[in-house]
This record gives structure tokens, C-alpha cells and sequence, in this order.
């Protein structure tokens, strides 16, 4: 394939204002250095295709097109905050990067730690990326949060701080970041003045006055009972993956999505299925006893722009939201597919990697549709199985702390297998069958697992590549290739769809500790399938030519 450079004006505008020269001393031993340096920064850069991201917005109103500068303008403030979240002031940071190719790489991963590389350090002097990121103090110990008696201490929306007695201290996201918020609040309300569909105007004007309360419930439901809009925009203090110490703080990011109302028309049928799925689920009956919300729709975007968490390292290609457990049990939650992004990941990664590591009698069953269908339903499990373990101990996010993202990306990943491979065999599904989505996941799962165990997606993808290997789902030819065998395979997806429910019913985080240390990390027979990748020149993700200019604004 051909590999591409990651241009300094796409994506990361910013970069644009500065210009760099690199002047070699040569036959020293530092020109040699610095050479050498660069080349694998560029490698390491190279390590992500371009992709533009745009489409047909001959759909929007006049209105609505108006709205998309403001939503670019407010992204661009998410974005912002989240480098402040992840490292701090980020030029502090890029002005200090001599070489362009290491500035790129920085920009892509908001800092210099490698988040497609098990979070290495690529910028010399700097240390191991701090597990709480910038929400904690460095010198805080998981012992003197524990014992700090705070009531805000664990929400989503505070950064812990010292006093100027040294003692921690919690501030709400509107008044750490309170010159940001507020011009984000604003605009939020500039755009909802544009909305003509009574469901997004109500949704951003309880959004903007969320960004000021840190009470984001009431603009939660609001988004869930949109149902008519065409132009779309998640914002605010979303996931929270980015605190691996604790798992408790809201990273911010935004999305500006367009629906693609033709193909959300086809997966109507499956949000009225998910109380019936649930009661299918192939667990103990008491791991799935909550009845999930019949609210929860399922919908086609393509994605205009990326910002903050959702475009550092790798880009996600799909939403599943709300996270807060009290609007998924009222109202369920929704699942977007960003069907352009996923498009342009399938075919610059996934079928290049199929090429190399699935047997080629198999290569065919490798298929967009049943990909799209792998990652949709992975979105839709996470509203299955239960939210409260049937201990007693509280919400399965309390119970797990730091280990619950982990664990439920898997329980995402294994479920919604099993509810495509369930909704085929009953004829709900058509045009792929088991076997396509079998070994289409398979091609996925080593995609994904190209990316390390750095954070919870990984771990999540190393557990489950393991417990398949254990099971004997595929086998390894003399190639180099994997087989899929698809009855094992089945009998692998039931098996491990109950230990996770388990786990997470039982709020069991013992356990979860240790199976995610013995089992979430490259064994040897995967890493020999990841190194006949080396050669192969296929990227391990992307990144966006975005904003005005591609979208002709």
C-alpha cells in the first residue's frame, strides 16, 4: 500500500503557523543521531493514513450549514481542554519539538507518549504518561485519594488539585477550564438559536447550560429524545478512558455528525429487539435481569470532525451514549455509526491486514457489512447485561473502578459477536452470514490489537484474541495465516460472553484484576502474525483532513 505523510495544514491547524528547519551537521555523530531520529518519527507518523472527511451536505438546510462554523469553533475549544486534561499546555509542549516529524506525532497523540504503542515516551527526558493523565495531582497515591473524605472527589466532572496547603482539593470542569467553558456555552446557544428541529434545539440549549452546572442529565435525555434532526453534535466531558487510575473523570471531546437517513431506515428494527436479545443473552439468568431502555435507536452518520479524546491515537467508529446509568435505565441509549470513517478504515487497514493473516480460503467471508455489523453491535451490548452487580456492591463502574473500561469494551466486543451471529441464524440479519461475521472479526480483533494494552480498548481486544486462542477458535497455518473454525467459534463467544456478564454481575474486582494480568497482554502466536505486519506498510489508524476547507465551506 501506499503510505502517506501526515500533512502539517490538515488536521492539526495549528501546526500550520510553524515552520521548521533542520540542519544537519554532516559525518557527526549527532547528524547520524538526529537522522536516524527523524527517519522513525516519520515512520511512526506515516503509521496513520490520511483521510478526508466530508460528504453530501446538499441535505442540510441553509441553517444547519450556518450551525457547522460554530460547532467547528466550539470542537476547536474541546480540543483545547482536552490537552490540558492529557499533558497541559500544549505549546509548552510543541515549541520545544525541533523535529517536525516528532512535533506531528505529538500533535496526533495530544503529548509524547505513543497511545498505539503501549503509551512509550517517543520525546527524550520524558517519563511514563502519569495513569490519572492531568486529572490528579502527580504525587497523589491511589492510598491518599482512598482515604481523602470528599463527596466530589470521584465525580466525572472534577480535576483533583492541591491547596496552598498541599492538600487535595476538587474543582468542577466549569471552574478549572472557566474561560473555555464559557465561550463554549455561548456558542452552544448561537447554534441552538440556528436549530429549526425542536429536538437539537432543546438538546443544545440544555447542553450550553450544562457546560456551566456540570449536571449533564438533563441534556443527556434531551439527546436521547432527538429523533427528527439530520446534523448532529456530541460535546462536552464524555469518556472515560484517558483516567486509567481510577476510571472516574470525563475526558472532553466533540463529533460533528451528519445522519445518513437512508441506512439508519435499516437498522430501525433492531432497537425494538434489544429486550428480547437481552433475555437471550447466553449468561445466568440473574446477569441480566434489568430490562434495558426501549428508547435507544440505532443510526447512520458520517462524521465531519473530530476533536479532543475522540481524535487522540485511535479514532473511534461508532458512539454508544449516554454513559450516565440513570438515562440508559430510563431511556436506553444511542448508538451512532460512523459509516464514512469505518468505510475508510475497512479498506486502508482492515482488507490489507485480511490479505496478510487470514487464510486465503477464508479472505472472501471478509466483507464492509459484516464489519459494520461487528462494530454496531458492539455498541448495542453495552446496554446489555445488568448496571448494578447483583451483590450489592453498587454499579458494576463503582465495583471495577480502573477495570471496568477494560472490561466492558470486551463484554461489548464478545456480546455484540454473539447477538450478530444470534440475529443471523434467526433470519433478523441478511447478506452476511455467520461465517463472514466470524472471520470478519477475526481480520478486526487483529487490527485492533495492533495497538497494545495501553489503554482499555486494548486490553479488552488482548483478553478476548487470548480466550480465543485458549478455546481453539482459530488455528495458525504454516504461512503464517489464521483459520477461523466457526464451531468452536461459536461455542468461544457463548463461554466468554458468560464469564465476562460474570465478572461485571458480581462486581467481582479481584477477579478482574487478575484474569486482565494474566490474560491482557501479546502472546507468542500473536505476535508472529503482528510480525509479518512490519513489512507489509499498513497503517495502524488514521488521521482527518478536516474542518472548512474539506468540507468546501
Amino acid at each position: 500500500m501506499i503510505k502517506h505523510i501526515f500533512p502539517v495544514m490538515l488536521a492539526f491547524a495549528f501546526l500550520a503557523a510553524t515552520t521548521i528547519s533542520c540542519k544537519q551537521k554532516s559525518g557527526s555523530e549527532n547528524s547520524t543521531n538526529d537522522t536516524t531520529a527523524m527517519s522513525e518519527m516519520l515512520k511512526s507518523v506515516n503509521d496513520y493514513a490520511v483521510v478526508k472527511l466530508t460528504t453530501d451536505l446538499s441535505k442540510l438546510t441553509e441553517k444547519e450549514k450556518q450551525m457547522i462554523p460554530l460547532f467547528l469553533e466550539i470542537s476547536q475549544i474541546m480540543d483545547d481542554i482536552f490537552w490540558e486534561q492529557t499533558w497541559g499546555n500544549k505549546n509548552a509542549l510543541l515549541d520545544t519539538i525541533k523535529d517536525p516529524f516528532a512535533k506531528q506525532f505529538a500533535a496526533i497523540n495530544y503529548g509524547p507518549w505513543d497511545r498505539l504503542g503501549e503509551n512509550k515516551a517517543f520525546i527524550a527526558g520524558i517519563g511514563e504518561k502519569p495513569k490519572g493523565a492531568n486529572f490528579y495531582p502527580v504525587d497523589m497515591t491511589k492510598e491518599e485519594f482512598e482515604k481523602w473524605n470528599d463527596k466530589n472527589k470521584s465525580s466525572q466532572y472534577t480535576v483533583v488539585v492541591r491547596d496552598e496547603n498541599k492538600a487535595l482539593k476538587s474543582v468542577w470542569y466549569h471552574e478549572a477550564y472557566a474561560e473555555k467553558i464559557k465561550k463554549a456555552s455561548e456558542l452552544l446557544l448561537k447554534a441552538a438559536e440556528l436549530a429549526k428541529d425542536a429536538g437539537l434545539k432543546k438538546y443544545l440549549t440544555l447542553r450550553s447550560a450544562a457546560m456551566l452546572s456540570d449536571d449533564y442529565f438533563a441534556s443527556d435525555m434531551a439527546w436521547m429524545e432527538m429523533k427528527t434532526n439530520t446534523l448532529d453534535f456530541v460535546v462536552g466531558p464524555i469518556e472515560n478512558y484517558e483516567d486509567e487510575l481510577f476510571g472516574y473523570k470525563a475526558a472532553h471531546e466533540a463529533a460533528i455528525l451528519v445522519k445518513d437517513k437512508e441506512w439508519s431506515t435499516k437498522l430501525e428494527k433492531f432497537a425494538a429487539m434489544l429486550p428480547t436479545l437481552q433475555k437471550e443473552l447466553p449468561c445466568d439468568a440473574k446477569y441480566k435481569k434489568e430490562v434495558p431502555g426501549t428508547d435507544s435507536d440505532l443510526n447512520a452518520y458520517d462524521i465531519l470532525y473530530y476533536a479532543g479524546h475522540t481524535n487522540s491515537g485511535g479514532k473511534t467508529i461508532a458512539i454508544n451514549l449516554p454513559n450516565d446509568e440513570k438515562v440508559q435505565l430510563a431511556k436506553g441509549s444511542r448508538r451512532l455509526q460512523l459509516k464514512n470513517a469505518m468505510q475508510a478504515k475497512f479498506d486502508k487497514i482492515l482488507v490489507p491486514i485480511s490479505e496478510v493473516l487470514i487464510e486465503p480460503a477464508q479472505r472472501k467471508n471478509v466483507k464492509f457489512d459484516a464489519f459494520f455489523g461487528n462494530v454496531m453491535f458492539h455498541e448495542v451490548s453495552h446496554g446489555l447485561g445488568i448496571k448494578k452487580t447483583v451483590t450489592g456492591k453498587g454499579t458494576i463502574r463503582e465495583t471495577l473502578k480502573e477495570q471496568y473500561s477494560g472490561w466492558e469494551e470486551a463484554k461489548a466486543d464478545i456480546v455484540g459477536l454473539w447477538m450478530v451471529s444470534w440475529l443471523i441464524e434467526k433470519g433478523e440479519l441478511t447478506g452476511i452470514t455467520v461465517e463472514d461475521a466470524y472471520v470478519t472479526y477475526m481480520a478486526g480483533l487483529i487490527r485492533s490489537v495492533r495497538f497494545g494494552a495501553a489503554e482499555a480498548h486494548g486490553k479488552a481486544n488482548m483478553m478476548c484474541f487470548n480466550f480465543f486462542e485458549d478455546k481453539k477458535a482459530f488455528s495458525r497455518n504454516a504461512d503464517g495465516t489464521f483459520k477461523v473454525d466457526i464451531d468452536k467459534t461459536r461455542q468461544a463467544v457463548n463461554e466468554w460472553s458468560a464469564f465476562i456478564l460474570s465478572v461485571e454481575g458480581e462486581g467481582d474486582y479481584a477477579k478482574a484484576v487478575e484474569y486482565m494480568k494474566q490474560n491482557g497482554n501479546v502472546r507468542p502466536e500473536l505476535q508472529a502474525g503482528l510480525d509479518l505486519l512490519k513489512t507489509a506498510n499498513i497503517p495502524k489508524d488514521v488521521v482527518f483532513d478536516q474542518g472548512k476547507v474539506a468540507l468546501g465551506l
